[in-house]
C-alpha cells in the first residue's frame, strides 16, 4: 500500500500547511512523499509574512531528479503562484510523468487572507494545469474565481462542479467548508456523475492547512491504488480526525493534528 507521491508545493514555515502538511499526511497514510518546493514562505497561523522565490530552473531540476530516480504513482500540486512555475510543472509532467494521476489543489489565498496567486498565473492555471488534473480540489472561493460567478449554497454545488469539470480536469471535488450551517458538504463530479459527501461540521479555528491535507490524502490514496471515491472518502475521514486532534497552537487559524492514520479503506465521515 505504500505509493509514491511527488508533492509540488510551497513551504509553510509554521508547519500547518504546504509541503509540511503534505509530508505529514502522506507519511501517516502509509505512502512515500518526495517534494519539489515552489516557494519558501515565512508564515504562521496569523499571516504570510514573506515569500522567497524559487527559480523556475531549480523547480524543474527538483521534479526531474525525483521522477527519474524515485518515480511517482501520483503527483500533488499545491502553491503555484507564478506563470513561469506553472509552465515548468506542466512541461515536466507531460515529459516525465505521462499517465500519472495529478491532484491539483488550486491554492489562491492563504487562510490568513494573503493572496498566493498572480493574475498571469491564474490564466496559466486554467490553460495548463486543469487539463492535466485527475482531480481538481477547489474550495468555494477558488471555484467562484475559476468560474467567474458566485456559488450561493449547497443546492448550487453540483451544477458548479459540473461547470468546473468542463474546464478540463477528469474530476472535481468541490469543497463546501466555507458555507454556513451544521452540514459540511463536498461534491465530487466526474464522467460517472455526481457523488455527495456529507458530515457534521466541527466548530473550530484549527483549520489551517485543511485543503493541503485533503488533497495530499487523496493523492496518497490514488498512489496506493484506491478508486477516486475511496480515496476521497478516506481523505475526508483523515482530515476530520486531524481537526479533532488539533494541538491548539498559535493565535490565528491553528494547524491540524496530522499524527494519526486511518485504515487503508476506511470511508466513515
Amino acid at each position: 500500500m505504500q505509493g509514491r507521491v511527488l508533492i509540488v508545493a510551497g513551504s509553510d514555515s509554521g508547519g500547518g500547511a504546504g509541503i509540511q502538511a503534505d509530508l505529514k499526511t502522506v507519511t501517516c497514510l502509509g505512502g512515500y512523499a518526495a517534494t519539489a518546493i515552489t516557494a519558501l514562505t515565512a508564515q504562521d497561523t496569523r499571516a504570510v509574512h514573506g515569500i522567497h522565490e524559487v527559480p523556475p530552473d531549480f523547480l524543474r531540476l527538483q521534479m526531474e531528479v525525483v521522477l527519474d530516480d524515485l518515480g511517482a504513482d501520483a503527483v500533488k500540486l499545491g502553491m503555484l503562484h507564478r506563470a513561469d512555475l506553472i509552465d515548468v510543472v506542466a512541461n515536466v509532467l507531460r515529459a516525465r510523468a505521462p499517465g500519472v494521476p495529478v491532484v491539483a489543489d488550486p491554492v489562491m489565498v492563504a487562510k490568513s487572507g494573503h493572496s498566493l496567486l498572480e493574475e498571469s498565473a491564474f490564466r496559466a492555471l486554467l490553460a495548463r494545469i486543469l487539463p492535466l488534473a485527475r482531480v481538481l480540489t477547489p474550495n468555494l472561493p477558488e471555484a467562484e474565481r475559476l468560474l467567474g460567478r458566485p456559488i450561493a449554497g449547497i443546492a448550487e454545488m453540483p451544477d458548479a462542479a459540473r461547470a468546473l469539470l468542463a474546464l478540463g480536469p477528469q474530476a472535481v471535488l468541490l469543497k463546501g467548508g466555507h458555507l454556513e450551517g451544521d452540514r459540511l458538504v463536498d461534491v465530487l463530479a466526474s464522467a460517472g456523475g455526481i457523488t455527495v459527501f456529507e458530515s457534521e461540521r466541527i466548530r473550530t479555528s484549527s483549520t489551517h492547512g485543511t485543503g493541503c491535507t485533503l488533497a495530499s490524502a487523496i493523492a496518497a490514496g490514488l498512489a496506493q491504488g484506491l478508486a477516486l471515491e475511496q480515496a476521497v472518502a478516506r481523505a475526508r475521514a483523515y482530515v476530520r480526525e486531524a481537526i479533532l486532534r488539533a494541538p491548539g497552537l498559535g493565535g490565528g487559524h491553528g494547524p491540524l493534528g496530522h499524527g494519526h492514520t486511518v485504515r487503508p479503506f476506511a470511508v466513515s465521515s
